[in-house]
C-alpha cells in the first residue's frame, strides 16, 4: 500500500493511502486460500472446491474485509516507523467513495500526535510538606463533640416549653381527608426537634409544647412524597406530648472511650490525635501536590494537541454548568462554550496529565490488580445493596476502569516525583493548614 504524507504541521498529521485494485485483489485470494481446505461444496469433496468457484461464491464477502484489514495494517506499519502517537483515535474515510470492484482503494488518515515530552530534572526539584501535630485542644474538641453525638435526654422541670435540639415524647394519628392512613401512627415516639426527620413544617409546630398538651399539627406532603397516595395532600396530626427531654452532654470520662471501642479515656485520646493527624496529612498532601504541579507546570513546556485541549476545555465547560445550576441534571442544555479562562485551566490540565503519563511511564509505575480492586469496592460503597451488580459494570466498561485507574497511578507518580525531589518539612498550626487549603480551593 502506497503511503504519501499530505500535511505535517505542528502535531496535526495527514496521509493519502492507497491500495491497488491489484493488491486487493491478492488480499481476497489470500484470504480464499486460507479458507479452501475447511470449504465443503455440493459436488466437490472437502477442501478440492476450486478456486475460481470459491472467488464467485465468496469474493464479494471477503473485499470489506480485506480492505480493513489492509488499511489496519498500514496504519500500524506507519505508526511502528514513524513511531507517532495519536492523541486521539486517527479520522480514516475512503474518498472514492463510486468505488467499484477493480479500482484502487483510496484513503485519507488525519491525526494529531502526542508531542514529545522533554526531559526533566526532578532532582532540582524543591517542595515543602506541611506537617501539624494534634495538640490537646484539638483532640478535646473532637472529644467534645464525640460526647455531643453520645448525649442523652433528661425530663425538664414540669411546665417547661419544649425548645430546638430538646427531645419531645409523644402519640401521634395522621388523618388525611378524616380517614387515619397506613404508618400515620406512632405512640411514645421520641423526636428530636430540629433533626429532620418529618416532613417540612411539623417539627416547627411542635415548638413550645409542653407535656401533657394536645396539638393538632397540619402539614402538606411533598409532592415528590415516596408513598403516592399522600403525595401533595394536606394530612392532620393529632398528637398528645408525653415528655419534654432536654439534651445533656455524654461526661468525658472511660465508660464514653468504651462506648466508642477504646480500653479508656486516654486510649480514645490517642486514636482521636492519630486519626486528626491522618486527616491533617491527606490535606498537607493535597497542598503539596499542587505545589508540585504549578511547579511541574512552569518548569516544562510544549506543544499540546488541539483536540485534546478543546476536549477538555469543553469538559470544563460544562462541569462548571451543572456546578453553577445543580437543579438541571439533565445534559439537553445544548453544548457550553468553552471561555478563554476555561481553555487555559484545559491547557494545563493536558500539559500535566501527559507530563505525568510520560514520567509514569518511564518509571514503570503500574496500578496493581489490588489497588483497583480496592478502588471498586471504595466506589461500590456507594450504591448499598447493590455491590455486585456495580463490581460487574466495572468489569465490563473500559471507560469506567480508566476513571478508576487514572487518579491512583496520578498519586503513584506524584509519590515516585517526591522521593527524587528535595521535600523539606514545615511544623504549622491547624488554622495555617485550613487556610492554605482555602487558598488552594480559591485557585480551583
Amino acid at each position: 500500500m502506497q503511503v504519501t504524507e499530505t500535511l505535517n504541521e505542528g502535531l496535526k498529521r495527514a496521509y493519502k493511502l492507497m491500495l491497488t485494485a491489484q493488491e486487493l485483489d491478492d488480499k481476497v485470494n489470500e484470504k480464499l486460500a486460507e479458507a479452501q481446505p475447511e470449504v465443503e461444496m455440493k459436488g466437490f469433496r472437502k477442501g478440492k472446491v476450486p478456486m475460481a468457484l470459491l472467488k464467485k461464491q465468496f469474493g464479494q464477502r471477503l473485499i470489506g474485509e480485506a480492505m480493513q484489514e489492509a488499511v489496519d495494517g498500514a496504519m500500524n506499519k506507519h505508526f511502528e516507523d514513524s513511531g507517532d502517537r495519536p492523541a486521539l483515535q486517527p479520522e480514516v474515510k475512503m474518498t472514492n467513495e463510486d468505488w467499484s470492484e477493480g479500482d484502487d482503494v483510496l484513503v485519507e488518515m488525519a491525526y494529531e500526535k502526542l508531542p514529545e515530552i522533554p526531559e526533566v530534572d526532578l532532582t532540582s526539584v524543591s517542595l515543602e510538606r506541611m506537617v501539624v501535630k494534634a495538640d490537646d485542644a484539638a483532640v478535646d474538641e473532637a472529644l467534645s463533640s464525640l460526647a455531643e453525638t453520645a448525649q442523652d435526654f433528661n425530663a425538664r422541670e414540669e411546665g417547661a416549653a419544649a425548645q430546638d435540639g430538646d427531645q419531645v415524647v409523644f402519640d401521634f394519628v395522621g388523618k388525611v381527608d378524616g380517614e387515619a392512613f397506613e404508618g400515620g401512627s406512632a405512640e411514645d415516639y421520641p423526636l428530636v426537634l430540629g433533626s429532620g426527620q418529618f416532613i417540612p413544617g411539623f417539627e416547627e409546630q411542635l415548638s413550645g409544647v409542653k407535656a401533657g398538651e394536645e396539638k393538632d399539627v397540619t402539614v402538606t406532603f411533598p409532592e415528590d412524597y415516596q408513598a403516592e397516595n399522600l403525595a401533595g395532600k394536606e394530612a392532620v396530626f393529632s398528637c398528645t406530648i408525653k415528655e419534654v427531654k432536654e439534651p445533656v452532654a455524654a461526661e468525658i470520662n472511660d465508660e464514653l472511650a468504651t462506648k466508642f471501642g477504646a480500653e479508656d479515656l486516654a486510649a480514645l485520646k490517642g486514636q482521636i490525635a492519630e486519626r486528626l493527624e491522618a486527616e491533617y496529612a491527606g490535606a498537607a498532601r493535597a497542598v503539596l501536590k499542587r505545589g508540585l504541579l504549578d511547579t511541574l507546570d512552569e518548569m516544562v513546556k510544549f506543544d499540546l494537541p488541539p483536540s485534546l485541549v478543546e476536549a477538555e476545555a469543553k469538559q470544563i465547560a460544562h462541569q462548571l454548568y451543572h456546578e453553577e445550576h445543580p437543579e438541571d441534571h439533565g445534559h439537553d442544555h445544548g453544548e457550553m462554550e468553552p471561555t478563554e479562562e476555561h481553555k487555559a485551566l484545559a491547557e494545563r490540565r493536558v500539559r500535566l496529565g501527559l507530563l505525568l503519563a510520560e514520567l509514569g511511564q518511564k518509571a514503570e509505575v503500574e496500578v496493581t490488580d489490588a489497588e483497583m480492586t480496592q478502588a471498586i469496592m471504595n466506589q461500590a460503597r456507594q450504591y448499598p445493596g447493590q455491590e455486585r451488580q456495580f463490581f460487574e459494570f466495572v468489569q465490563q466498561n473500559a471507560q469506567m476502569q480508566q476513571q478508576l485507574r487514572a487518579p491512583i497511578f496520578e498519586d503513584k507518580v506524584v509519590d515516585y516525583v517526591c522521593e527524587l525531589a528535595t521535600v523539606t518539612e514545615k511544623e504549622i498550626s491547624k488554622d495555617e493548614l485550613q487556610k492554605a487549603v482555602e487558598d488552594m480551593e480559591d485557585e480551583d
